[in-house]
């Protein structure tokens, strides 16, 4: 079932679908001079339109429409109420209309939906009922005011009299000046002497029995729609009591001549019917994402501490420094050219020729007709980022630098150098490093962008951006290509003493260096993945901050690249784990996931500002997992201690510490409940994977002293073998027919297929086979399996999870299935990214990837199934 923000989007693109945007998109577009569009509001209405609430409301006559009146003259303006519509048709999008008109007459002439609310009577008339409440004695008075309207003005040359539900009105639109001023008089006092509010709107005076209450009704707007921010637009005396309600970040707008509190002044309603189109069109792009590329075709480039994201056309769409967990410094990935980015393209528009990288290594190229575009992050020292970018080609660039740092949350100015282009105002100093380049620098008044056009027949171009550096070197584009050939020749070094599978052996290499290049060098652990907030599902809330170190991922993680030969990670990533281990109050209170230093996560947290990745928010950072309880987090890392010391045929008093203190956590609680493998949401419960893992614990504890000579302590093997048999007895389901997640629950969850994959349970055993097949029947969708289907108490929906596939392709595989296995492998084969990346998820039914990108879980485990089908080609 669709949640009410996927239900909201929903609406929203059949309502603005109904819309003729193309003529609005049009109207944005045309050059309307000395209109009141100056830079300074243009800025101010691009923060507006990224505030998570927002209500756009504004007078009628004069601000939407050419005047007031009382003829069909005073339709709204046909761009204005498109624009309006189109707004109120967005999610957490609200507008409104606030006249000084009777209700029933703005609804009548205005002949505006539904959805944009309207406000009678100068704020105080808010449904169709307000007029039926008036006394007798107040309608006799309203009676006596009009009719001493007609005697004294009533005649006078231009002037209309009209009656509305709490006032008598006074229509001086068609008079001359001086009948207007004669009429004003003789109606401020008829108002005195009757004991009513005089109001002057525009050519309408009011002779009401409820003094002017815009202000009120915009406070009651926003409370009742829960608006974060406004923006009021008015002509008239009325108008400025709205406006003076208005504060953060508000805007005012003020139609029209007269005197005003409001900042900024538009020239007619033409004017300000362009505005709100701006305004749509801003927020529609915050809200929906700017033609979101697909996450499986960016591409990644890491060193070994840094990692950046670039889109098929060469921009530099994601990057933080200096941690993986510290704001971005480009998020165009989750926020549009607002959240900054670093793009090249050719001045001459051409398609793109291809994307690939450079054999074996984490350098990418980018190639259109006549330029070419190479792209790696280089060694540096801790906490320094050092990004390249080197042009070629015979054609002519345009280079667009626009950083924003800390999620676009940082003003910073910027300031040319000689060769450097130097980001000033930020906490860490960050250097773009361009000999040869000439920038024009502009600002929006809190964030600067520089533009370069350069042409590239004389040479390759270099750009070096250092982040963090105090003292970057000059510049040599000379030595450039020797810098690039080192970081080549050590990635490729690397990449020869791994055992390649003959099984996909090109990608499996990939995916090798991707899960090498999500370990943190100087600490030694391993991120999820690099990125945060990338959804589970288009428009849903399921984002998450991967930008951590699981010990269940790195552990995985690491332990695939030891299968390919590759120990060094594995060394690191458990000297890392130890020193945790060290500061913990136990073995048995280790945190599922910390940060790449070892440190506790901060509070989850919500950076509204941006909209997310093709709308979907909101943007988090941080986790708040950190704080559940998971204790199959022990099961990888001793699985991981038994490999690494089965392949050095050696085990480090270290390591066999290490693994003590895991077999002891799992003495301490393997019968608690906990919140499992999936970090559901909801109460803690016995999960089978995790009771599974807290076995394979004591199992590979067992097995790793028996090959080294080492003592097992007399509590694992009963310990191990009344797991077993608690996990066999209460992790079956019969009206399931198989292993479920947890006892006492009929729902399946993919995780389960561990049971026999770890062999705590025999692969040939009837249950496992029945486990299989129930997984097969219920969770697989052509070539993705989803890792449940009940309802784990949060909103929207997701894809199948990858690594999921990958387990069932292994008990294809265990249970004799082989054709089975190979049929999935090749489907799972055919959604890599043309660059041979993979993401967390897959969406079978709109064929979208999804989660954060890229994944290890995805590509460690397909790593696994390359080889378990190597070997069984071999076999």
């Amino acid at each position: 079932m669709p949640t009410p923000f996927n239900q909201s989007l929903a609406d929203s693109a059949l309502l603005t679908k109904s819309l003729p945007l193309n003529l609005l998109r049009a109207f944005v577009q045309t050059n309307a001079a000395d209109d009141g569009l100056t830079p300074h509001l243009l800025a101010e209405l691009k923060v507006l339109a990224r505030t998570p609430g927002l209500l756009v409301a504004c007078n009628y006559g004069g601000t939407l429409c050419e005047a007031e009146g009382i003829s069909t003259e005073t339709l709204p303006l046909g761009s204005a109420a498109i624009a309006l519509r189109a707004l109120a048709a967005l999610p957490n999008t609200h507008a409104a209309v606030i006249s000084g008109r009777s209700l029933r007459d703005l609804a009548a002439v205005s002949r505006l939906p539904a959805e944009v609310h309207l406000v009678g009577s100068h704020g105080a008339e808010f449904d169709m009922g307000f007029a039926h409440g008036i006394s007798l004695a107040t309608e006799s008075v309203l009676q006596q005011a009009g009719q001493a309207l007609s005697e004294t003005v009533g005649a006078y040359r231009g002037i209309s009299i009209e009656r509305k539900p709490v006032a008598v009105s006074v229509h001086t639109r068609s008079a001359g000046p001086d009948v207007v001023a004669l009429a004003t008089e003789n109606a401020s006092h008829i108002a005195r002497a009757h004991g009513l509010h005089f109001i002057v709107d525009g050519s309408v005076l009011d002779l009401s029995i409820v003094e002017p209450s815009k202000a009120t009704a915009m406070e009651h707007l926003r409370s009742m729609l829960g608006a974060s921010a406004a923006l009021y637009a008015g002509d008239a005396f009325s108008d400025e009591l709205a406006m003076a309600t208005l504060r953060g970040p508000d805007m005012a707008l003020h139609v029209g001549d007269g005197d005003t509190r409001a900042a900024h002044r538009l020239r007619d309603p033409e004017s300000f019917a362009r505005v709100l189109a701006i305004l749509f069109e801003l927020r529609r792009a915050w809200l929906f994402g700017e033609d979101a590329v697909g996450l499986e075709r960016h591409s990644m480039i890491g060193n070994g501490s840094s990692t950046a994201l670039i889109t098929p056309d060469a921009r530099i769409c994601w990057m933080s420094h200096p941690l993986p967990d510290s704001g971005s410094l480009f998020a165009h990935l989750l926020g549009g050219d607002a959240a900054g980015h670093f793009s090249v393209a050719p001045v001459k528009p051409s398609e793109v020729l291809g994307q690939r990288y450079v054999d074996s290594t984490m350098i990418v190229e980018t190639r259109w007709a006549d330029v070419t575009v190479t792209d790696y992050l280089e060694p540096a020292p801790e906490g320094i980022t050092s990004l390249v970018r080197v042009l070629s080609g015979t054609g002519t660039a345009r280079i667009v630098f626009a950083p924003r740092p800390d999620y676009a949350n940082a003003p910073f100015s910027m300031e040319a150098r000689g060769a450097e282009l130097h980001v000033v105002g930020t906490a860490d100093p960050i250097v773009l490093l361009a000999p040869g380049v000439g920038f024009d620098v502009t600002s929006d008044g809190r964030h600067a962008t520089a533009t370069a056009v350069i042409e590239l027949g004389a040479g390759p171009v270099v750009l070096n951006l250092r982040c963090g550096d105090t003292a970057p070197e000059p510049a040599a584009p000379g030595g450039e290509t020797g810098r690039r050939s080192a970081v080549a020749h050590h990635s490729r070094r690397w990449v020869q003493d791994l055992t390649l599978p003959r099984v996909k052996p090109s990608l499996v290499r990939r995916s090798a260096l991707v899960l090498r290049a999500l370990v943190h060098e100087p600490t030694g652990a391993v991120l999820a993945a690099p990125t945060t907030s990338l959804p589970e599902g288009i428009g849903g809330t399921r984002n998450w901050d991967y930008r951590y170190c699981w010990l269940r991922d790195g552990s995985m993680t690491v332990n695939a690249l030891v299968d390919l030969g590759s120990t060094v990670e594995a060394e690191g990533f458990l000297a890392w784990l130890g020193r945790i281990v060290a500061q913990a109050r136990g073995p048995e209170w280790l945190h599922p996931l910390y940060s790449v230093t070892g440190a506790p996560l901060s509070t989850e947290a919500v950076i509204d500002s941006l909209p997310g990745y093709a709308g979907s928010r909101p943007v988090r950072i941080g986790n708040a997992a950190d704080h559940q309880v998971q204790l199959d987090v022990f099961g990888p890392i001793a699985e991981l201690i038994d490999a690494l010391s089965a392949r050095q045929n050696c085990l480090s008093d270290a390591h066999w510490d290490l693994l003590v203190q895991m077999a002891s956590a799992v003495l301490a609680r393997w019968h608690e409940p906990d919140h499992g493998i999936w970090e559901a949401r909801r109460a803690p419960r016995h999960h089978v994977y995790t009771k599974v893992m807290c076995w394979v614990t004591l199992d590979r504890a067992l097995r790793t002293a028996a090959r080294h000579g080492r003592e097992p302590l007399p509590a694992w093997a009963p310990a191990a073998a009344a797991i077993r048999e608690e996990v066999l007895h209460e992790g079956w389901d019969n009206g399931a027919s198989s292993y479920t997640v947890a006892y006492d629950s009929p729902d399946l969850d993919a995780a389960v297929l561990h049971i026999g994959l770890s062999g705590l349970l025999d692969v040939s055993d009837q249950r496992f086979l029945d486990t299989v097949t129930a997984v097969e029947r219920e969770l697989r969708v052509g070539p993705t399996v989803f890792r449940y289907r009940y309802d784990d108490g949060l909103p929207g929906l997701e894809g199948g999870f990858h690594i999921c596939t990958t387990w069932l392709i292994e008990a294809y595989v265990a249970v004799g299935r082989i054709e089975e296995a190979w049929d999935l492998f090749d489907q799972l084969v055919n959604l890599f990214g043309p660059t041979g990346l993979l993401p967390e998820e897959y969406d079978p039914g709109t064929e979208t990837h999804l989660g954060n990108h890229p994944q290890a879980y995805s590509h460690l485990g397909f790593i696994r199934c390359a080889r378990l089908l190597d070997q069984h080609q071999k076999a």
